[in-house]
């Protein structure tokens, strides 16, 4: 042991010194990893971590990956895994894993996609928007008004994010309309009618062997019922109530437009009947004029029937009307309210939907096809009025609408069922209307809670 009482005094201090050295650096170590240990405390607070599962419907991962891996190394612990699933058995698919999350440990992908027409339906196992990620406010006008009125349900809340947006539009053979000297589809219903048997030719037995429009009929006419209801919403039929429960279709108004719809494919005067192949295989052809349909069938014309030339055009309009009306039907992403991380879900699908990422995703996908997604933002829609295919997306965005059909499968196969019970069976459309609001109204008071 050091005697320090005979320790030369010299030596005394250098120890001291020494100790006090090694008391410093001992401290100074402890304060650090403190100060460490808090930092990354508070990073952990603030920073969003996590893992999300991902279900994409249309995009492959070649389009959405680059996207995915810029947010995550903008959030470091971040991990989002997407799948692009097959729109076959989709809805009942994703419903179905909701469902079972809702009361069991059965997993289910924290984002999606639904359809514009399903809120009523899904909202119930989905997460609100937050205001701290969005206000609703900032949302009426960053997307188009029909996206506000398709997402927010009866309790107040939004419940989905759009990427995108599209609705029917005229789909015309250039060439059938340049034979009849006309260059574009009018904008007005009564004389895009006249175009429409001017269009039509027949055999000598009456067989049509050109049609002018694909419509009346359900069973070859690929989107029956959204033209059916684009009709009832431009002659102001106020289809669904309030509680998204109840639809009213046994009403003058509703059995006029079932009338003038069914028309087109009975009597004399048919542009259509249900003896001839669908819309879309009659359009490949070139034996069909006009159809009307979302902007995406685009693609399959170009893949099936290149040499068509082809153009789109804006729904024709009732000229009674003071504002025209168009069709949504569009896609938008939603979270799972079993999400384990619902705000960091939120926070991506924010961050997709900004423009620069969506300008990205739109550039990704036209690597592998024609065009993108058409753009949910109001600020992006000059951008596709200079675009020749989505030209008539960017007229109509504005002043679109649809409704809340919540089982849209089911409701869309009951008016289908209507519309081929008059054209096929004989029903007059009181009937054929009464029978399909009953058992639309059975069936949402089901699904649409």
């Amino acid at each position: 042991m050091i005697d320090l009482k005979t320790m030369d005094p010299k030596k005394k201090t250098a120890i001291l010194f020494v100790g006090i050295a090694l008391v410093v650096v001992v401290i100074t170590t402890i304060v650090l990893l403190l100060v460490n240990a808090n930092s990354k405390d508070n990073t952990n607070t603030n920073t969003p971590t996590g893992e999300l599962v991902y279900w994409g419907l249309w995009e492959p991962s070649s389009v959405m990956q680059p996207l995915i891996d810029e947010y995550e190394s903008a959030h470091p612990g971040v991990t989002i895994l997407y799948s692009q699933q097959t729109y076959t058995n989709y809805e009942s698919r994703l419903y179905t894993r909701l469902q079972q999350s809702s009361t069991s440990s059965e997993p289910a992908p924290d984002i999606f996609r639904i359809h514009n027409t399903w809120t009523p339906k899904y909202y119930t196992y989905l997460y609100p928007l937050p205001s701290t990620v969005m206000t609703p406010s900032t949302y009426s006008t960053t997307f188009y008004p029909t996206a506000t009125s398709d997402f927010t349900a009866k309790d107040g809340n939004i419940y989905a994010m759009p990427l995108e947006i599209d609705g029917l539009v005229v789909f015309y053979n250039k060439q059938l309309l340049t034979a009849a000297g006309v260059t574009t589809p009018p904008t007005d219903w009564d004389s895009f009618v006249e175009l429409t048997q001017k269009l039509t030719k027949k055999s000598s037995t009456g067989k049509i062997t050109q049609s002018g429009l694909a419509i009346g009929t359900s069973s070859n006419v690929t989107h029956a019922a959204e033209i059916l209801s684009f009709l009832m919403l431009e002659q102001g039929v106020d289809i669904i109530d309030e509680t998204k429960t109840a639809v009213t279709l046994n009403t003058t108004a509703a059995e006029s437009v079932m009338d003038t719809y069914t028309s087109f494919a009975m009597g004399k005067d048919a542009v259509w009947d249900s003896s001839l192949g669908t819309d879309l295989n009659m359009f490949f052809q070139g034996k069909l004029a006009m159809m009307i349909a979302p902007s995406w069938r685009a693609f399959e014309i170009i893949q099936s029937a290149p040499t068509i030339e082809f153009g789109t055009a804006p729904l024709p309009q009732l000229s009674a009307n003071e504002q025209p009306i168009y069709y949504s039907t569009y896609w938008a992403e939603a979270v799972s309210k079993n999400s384990s991380n619902p705000k960091l879900a939120w926070d991506f699908i924010a961050f997709l939907a900004q423009k620069e990422q969506q300008k990205s995703m739109y550039s990704n996908a036209a690597k592998i096809r024609v065009f993108g997604e058409p753009y949910s933002l109001v600020e992006l829609n000059s951008e596709l009025s200079s675009n020749s295919y989505l030209s008539s997306i960017a007229q109509s965005a504005p002043k679109m609408v649809s409704w809340q059909m919540g089982d849209e499968s089911f409701v869309k196969a009951t008016l289908n069922e209507a519309i081929t019970s008059i054209i096929e069976d004989g029903k007059d459309s009181q009937t054929a209307l009464k029978t399909a609001e009953t058992e639309i109204n059975n069936q949402l008071a089901q699904t649409n809670r």
